[in-house]
């Protein structure tokens, strides 16, 4: 197995997936897949993997015509050490050459083709000349191992390559979506494992894409969070300031730019529903489904189905990129140019707790709930954490779930194991939150439950001394502060 090299933070499960790949003896070519949006350190954890292995790896440009295969070319002659010229006549060449790297000595090569959909442009049919080469009784399975990887960033495109009667379907052995990173990473990457609330809100401005650690001007410095932001985030000069649209703009998919953008700021302002962004943006509801498509398809939003409910889903901002840029740049470039960002971010400071801290806050309770919580802390088995919206007929209003923690499995009932009160505000949670949360576990509806339904109290801002003293008296009742959320289970 190949260590992970210390220059790579975090990444332990892709370092791992990708090693056991690249280093699998068995005799017969493989193809593997990396891709996932820009920033996301995929060229450069396929770079130390390759220098690792001795493997070879090419990066395709945004060039006309043959230029690339010209290119790889001599890409291949470096490699191979070899005095001659090389010059493929064309790709059908290019990749039985590559194959056969896999032939020399007993191990495996590596073989890396990075920006894949930059060579599509020029090559449509590579996908063809790939399924070909790997066919079942070609040389390459035959007699080669060399394991090939493509990458790239183009995230519709490289799935197509193994979806529907795609050529290449069936072929690879590994297909990685490199996601940013979770909150408890992004908090290691940037030194905050000491001051979980500097580090959620990091992450609820920035989220958990690696390259923003460099692009912000982190980590932080004696200045603390806001000077980090008026400096970084909201500094005409950073690259940080226009990230919020140049995310929208890489993604070739997104054709209609005024729409996405429109559809982005409703979601970012509160509007959760489809019917809700289609009446901010005055269009028919049935309007929207392909540009909601494509964003959840892009992962700058995610598509979420009520806990309680069925077919009721909301949709969330999935980049804290964009709903930053949203909510606080777009309304106000004009003002952060003139003025400056120091001037303008004490003027934001509600919209920021409103909009972005509380949201983002729930979010993290929930993924916390999911993948952090002992099951003694969430009543049982947990696969599935989501919000929910439940009716009252005493207050003649639905009620918003936070936190919903289910057990569901097949041809099963669906048990609500415990429900959740997120709060990001500046006061600590008191006995109001736990007697709110102790109606709405009324309200549940008794074929989904599992008795004692536990009741969890989360707080940016800690608890009351009453609640402590209630909730150690009570075996249905939990508390987690911050720093449990980011330090513990």
């Amino acid at each position: 197995m190949l260590d992970k090299p210390s220059e790579l933070l975090e990444r332990d499960r892709e370092w791992q997936a990708l090693a056991q790949f690249a280093v699998n003896p068995a005799l017969g070519a493989s193809l593997g897949l990396v891709y996932g949006r820009r920033r996301q350190g995929k060229t450069f954890m396929l770079e130390l993997l390759s220098l690792a292995a001795n493997g070879f790896m090419f990066t395709a440009s945004q060039l006309y015509g043959p230029e690339n295969l010209r290119a790889l070319s001599e890409a291949y002659r470096a490699y191979t050490g070899t005095e001659d010229p090389v010059r493929f006549a064309d790709w059908r060449e290019a990749i039985d050459a590559l194959l056969r790297l896999g032939e020399r000595g007993d191990g495996p090569t590596l073989v890396v083709l990075d920006e894949f959909p930059y060579l599509l442009d020029d090559e449509p049919a590579l996908p063809s000349l790939i399924q070909a080469a790997l066919s079942p009784m070609s040389r390459a399975m035959r007699q080669s191992r060399t394991r090939l990887i493509l990458c790239g960033s183009a995230m519709t495109t490289m799935r197509k390559l193994l979806i529907g009667t795609a050529p290449l379907r069936g072929r690879a052995v590994l297909e990685m979506n490199l996601a940013t990173l979770d909150y408890r990473a992004t908090s290691q990457l940037w030194g905050l494992d000491g001051d979980p609330d500097a580090a959620f809100r990091v992450h609820a401005l920035v989220g958990g894409t690696p390259a923003y650690l460099g692009m912000s001007a982190g980590p932080l410095a004696e200045d603390g969070i806001d000077g980090w932001v008026e400096r970084g985030l909201l500094n005409p000069l950073s690259a940080m300031f226009r990230e919020g649209n140049v995310l929208l703009y890489e993604q070739p998919e997104l054709v209609d730019e005024t729409l996405y953008f429109s559809v982005l700021n409703a979601i970012a302002g509160g509007a959760c529903r489809r019917s809700e962004i289609a009446g901010r943006l005055a269009r028919p509801d049935g309007s929207l489904s392909h540009a909601l498509a494509v964003l959840e398809e892009v992962r700058l939003i995610e598509r979420v189905e009520d806990a309680l409910v069925a077919k009721r889903p909301v949709y969330r901002i999935a980049e804290p990129v964009i709903r930053f840029h949203q909510l606080v740049i777009r309304p106000r470039e004009a003002a952060i140019a003139g003025l400056g960002g120091d001037r303008v971010w004490p003027t934001v400071r509600d919209t920021v707790d409103a909009k972005i801290y509380g949201p983002h806050f729930e979010q993290l309770c929930r993924e916390w709930t999911l993948v952090y919580a002992a099951d003694a802390s969430r009543g049982g088995f947990v696969n599935q954490v989501r919000s929910a919206t439940i009716a009252c007929r005493e207050h003649r209003q639905g009620h918003e779930i936070d936190v919903v923690a289910l057990s569901e499995n097949s041809y099963e009932p669906t048990v609500v194991r415990a429900i959740g009160e997120a709060k990001a505000t500046g006061r600590q949670v008191g006995t109001a939150e736990l007697e709110r949360l102790a109606h709405l576990r009324e309200l549940l509806p008794g074929t989904k439950v599992a008795a004692p339904v536990r009741l969890l109290l989360f707080s940016r801002n800690g608890f009351t001394a009453e609640l402590r003293r209630q909730a150690d008296a009570r075996t249905d009742v939990e508390l987690i502060d911050i720093g449990r959320l980011y330090g513990g289970g």
